[in-house]
């Protein structure tokens, strides 16, 4: 195929333009210079061509020449992703995956016929993650063919195999995959089973499905980053895919330097052994921030394809919309609400509805779930991005300024905070946890709830004018504030909170509860309560005397 040329007519920032008519294509993936910096095409008319570049334009000059790629932008899949760090186009800042070579198994025959996403070889790609390597898309036939098991580049044929119109292809580990079009699956499944995280505040209150869409929002200081940290440290999703996008560059040093030493506790090996790392950092171009997002979810869905549940962090959403804005502004387009472009509802769509629990090409299961920060101005969950990212996701974790500023952590409000996916996880939690999870669920968050209507009252006419009932009611959720929503995550034991010790603790808070509410229907004064020692904490232990409720 003869390559379409172009010559660079002006230049703003990372959009590059093209004067007069060409065969280039919308979307189509681009060289732009004697660098051959890489860009797409993102606006063709009868006069003028516009590209987007994902790498710095400083020192690219009117008149090089803009080489055209003939499809459009893709990233190269192998092994070799996880346990390392890449730009936003998947292109590797700590190796180069094309060299090394990887131990490989054949799994199929000659003569067995094969389809789009069937798996013929497996690669250790980890000591936790085994690769399973996969037929591309649109790709079936017999196999005449196989390479014996041993080790081979990505490049190296494994496979070759004749399609029913009599064209032979070759097969091997490398495989590529369109960033912007959603990879094929077989059918799609509702949400079953919740992603446990130990966080109590999420999997008590506000619960994750796998496969479901999370929206993190807070203001600078809300401890965004450190709560996704703390999800990619401990959820129980097989493969992590962290995508930095426009955070500052030490934050992602930090990921990678934690990763490395923290051991997983599912396998026993390095968390950085199931973990990707995407870096578009605030220093980096800007256009890249874009890509970067789709690179991710691209890279996710390929771990999903193999069968595995795969957890997209992608910190924060906020950058990726302020990109979209100054290239909206560069280009001219009429802006929208506070100048983003009107296209930032559908760009947001398209990132988070890749999310989903799906049956692969290959019969296997899998899902991705997606966890976006949001980094409003100001704290203020009005703005655009705000607003828009609600409409796509069904879990909504508030990050809040003053409880973060009180060193209670997470500091997600529970007052701001909803999970839709609550009812249809209940079914689950009632059969594998607890059969009065959501009847304790739903005290807790009635008693926070009664403490914020109480609160407005006390304010009026003084704390020791309430009820006695009023009064135990602001003291237990003191006790659920601090005791059952706050977590310390430097302490071992409270790092992780499996499920079980979950439902104790919310046992004994109900217990604790119904108990005080008793003795004060009879008039027994809350101070009197307090003489008795029911709310006293054990010294440096997490639950309460169970001894002094008898």
């Amino acid at each position: 195929m003869a390559v379409e040329k172009g010559h660079i007519y002006g230049i703003d920032g990372p959009v590059v333009f093209l004067k007069g008519k060409t065969h280039l294509a919308m979307g189509e993936q681009v060289f732009v210079g004697e660098k051959r910096l890489m860009g797409e095409v993102i606006g063709l008319t009868k006069e003028q061509t516009t590209i987007q570049v994902f790498e710095n334009t400083t020192g690219l000059r009117p008149g090089e020449s803009v080489e055209g790629t003939g499809h459009a932008l893709w990233v190269s899949l192998a092994p070799g992703i996880l346990g390392h760090i890449f730009d936003g186009l998947l292109r590797p800042l700590t190796h180069a995956v094309s060299e090394e070579k990887w131990k490989v198994h054949i799994t199929v025959s000659t003569g067995a016929w094969i389809k789009e996403g069937m798996v013929f070889a497996e690669v250790p790609e980890t000591a936790s993650i085994v690769h399973r390597v996969l037929v591309p898309c649109n790709v079936e036939g017999g196999i005449i063919w196989t390479a014996a098991d041993g080790d081979y580049t990505v490049r190296e044929p494994l496979l070759r195999i004749r399609c029913a119109d009599g064209r032979e292809e070759t097969l091997c580990m490398e495989s590529r995959s369109q960033i912007h079009v959603p990879r094929p699956v077989r059918k799609r499944y509702p949400v079953k089973t919740p992603l446990v995280t130990g966080q109590r505040i999420i999997d008590s209150l506000f619960p994750i499905a796998k496969g479901g869409a999370v929206a993190m929002p807070g203001g600078f200081g809300t401890g965004k980053t450190m709560t996704q940290h703390q999800l990619a440290k401990w959820c129980d999703a097989d493969i992590i895919v962290y995508i930095g996008c426009g955070e500052r560059g030490n934050e992602m040093t930090n990921v990678m330097e934690e990763f490395q030493k923290l051991t997983d506790p599912k396998t026993g090996n390095l968390l950085m052994e199931r973990t990707v790392l995407i870096a578009n950092t605030s220093n980096m171009p800007v256009a890249a921030r874009e890509a970067g997002i789709y690179t991710g979810v691209t890279v996710a869905e390929y771990y999903r394809d193999m069968g595995y549940d795969v957890a997209v962090m992608a910190d924060s959403t906020s950058r990726f919309a302020e990109a979209l804005r100054e290239l909206s502004g560069r280009l001219e387009e009429m802006p929208a609400e506070e100048g983003f472009p009107a296209y930032l509802a559908s760009r947001l769509a398209s990132f988070y509805e890749r999310a989903g629990e799906v049956e692969t090409l290959g019969g296997s299961r899998g899902s991705i779930t997606i966890i976006g920060a949001v980094s409003p101005q100001g704290g203020d969950f009005s703005e655009p991005v705000t607003q828009n990212t609600k409409r796509f996701v069904r879990c909504f974790l508030a990050l809040d300024k003053s409880l973060a500023y009180a060193r209670h952590y997470p500091a997600i409000n529970w007052m701001e905070s909803y999970s839709e996916y609550a009812e249809e996880l209940s079914g689950w939690y009632e059969k594998n946890v607890g059969e009065h999870f959501y009847r304790y669920r739903g005290i807790l968050r009635e008693i926070l709830a009664g403490e914020a209507r109480i609160k407005e009252i006390a304010a009026l006419i003084g704390s020791d004018m309430l009820p006695e009932e009023e009064k135990v009611t602001l003291e237990m959720a003191r006790v659920i504030r601090l005791g059952f929503l706050q977590q310390d995550a430097f302490l071992k034991d409270d790092a992780f909170v499996p499920l079980k010790r979950q439902y104790q603790m919310m046992e004994t808070i109900v217990f604790l509860y119904e108990n005080c509410m008793e003795l004060a229907s009879q008039k027994i004064p809350l101070s009197v309560m307090k003489e008795r020692g029911m709310f006293e904490k054990e010294k440096g232990h997490l639950g309460w005397k169970t001894d002094t409720l008898d």
